[in-house]
């Protein structure tokens, strides 16, 4: 029987050829005593591409995976896929933890991308549809970002040549070396920007649970905001899960043994009971 524990999981990015994760049944070990399954975000890309049929295939792939009674499985949307479901947040433990992809804190999305010019101009226009008031709501501005998202074309994510993919990815991710650097000031400045998101949006959140940006771990604010990130699926940094039980916190490494993805060593522990 499943255990009373939500486990959270991000940037899958099932599909593209970054990600580590081939077939979805290695994820199965996963899933195992969970009640409840969080995907917060980039689970695949759904956005427009130039194989629309592949990108179906995908969708209705995780679909089939994921629709099962036990653990329960939340989708939440990120910036690669900004249709996978209407959820774009989601606040637990009595409302002192907010989970959400994480992007809501650039205006621009992926700062160090070749879109975010784009991206940035389309961002500010959804906004500028909106009333003040509505300008205001975190609930709103997700949106926004997500139907901004969903204007930017899949590229590199596409190929299925490896060496023409690692040349496409380059191009968009980390060429010029200008953009290796600002990922690392992402990197750099992800842990305020989000104490300002929940201080201004959410102030009685103790914790902020994101991926979007890779990078596995927790960092604590001055504000005493603990940010956590689940990292990717993705090389190089890898994953990390995130299990809630009534009253703690644990942010473990995910390892793959054998071709399966399982819960890992503890990184970090917080209890519930102090927030």
């Amino acid at each position: 029987m499943a255990h009373d524990i939500i486990r959270i999981l991000s940037d899958l990015h099932f599909g593209d050829r970054a990600s580590r994760i081939d077939s979805l049944p290695a994820l199965a070990p996963l899933l195992d005593g969970v009640s409840q399954l969080v995907l917060n975000g980039d689970t695949l890309d759904t956005r427009p591409s130039d194989q629309p049929t592949a990108t179906a295939a995908l969708r209705a792939e995780v679909t089939a995976f994921f629709a099962r009674p036990t653990p329960s499985v939340t989708l939440l949307t990120g910036n690669h896929d900004p249709d996978i479901s209407t959820q774009h947040a989601l606040e637990l433990a009595g409302g002192h933890i907010l989970v959400t992809h994480g992007d809501i804190l650039f205006d621009d999305i992926v700062p160090w991308s070749r879109d975010a010019a784009a991206v940035r101009e389309r961002i500010a226009a959804e906004l500028a549809q909106l009333t003040p008031t509505a300008r205001d709501q975190l609930a709103d501005r997700l949106a926004a970002h997500r139907r901004a998202a969903a204007t930017i074309a899949q590229r590199h994510q596409t190929e299925r040549h490896s060496l023409r993919y690692a040349l496409g990815a380059a191009a968009d991710t980390v060429w010029p070396p200008q953009r290796v650097l600002r990922i690392l000031r992402a990197w750099r400045e992800t842990p305020s920007r989000a104490a300002a998101l929940v201080q201004h949006h959410r102030p009685s959140v103790r914790f902020f649970i994101m991926g979007h940006v890779h990078r596995p771990g927790f960092w604590r604010c001055p504000s005493g905001l603990v940010v956590l990130n689940t990292g990717s699926f993705c090389r190089p940094l890898g994953a990390a899960a995130i299990d809630l039980s009534p009253d703690r916190l644990v942010l473990r490494r995910i390892e793959c043994r054998r071709g399966e993805f399982r819960p890992g060593p503890m990184i970090a522990e917080f209890a519930l009971a102090d927030a």
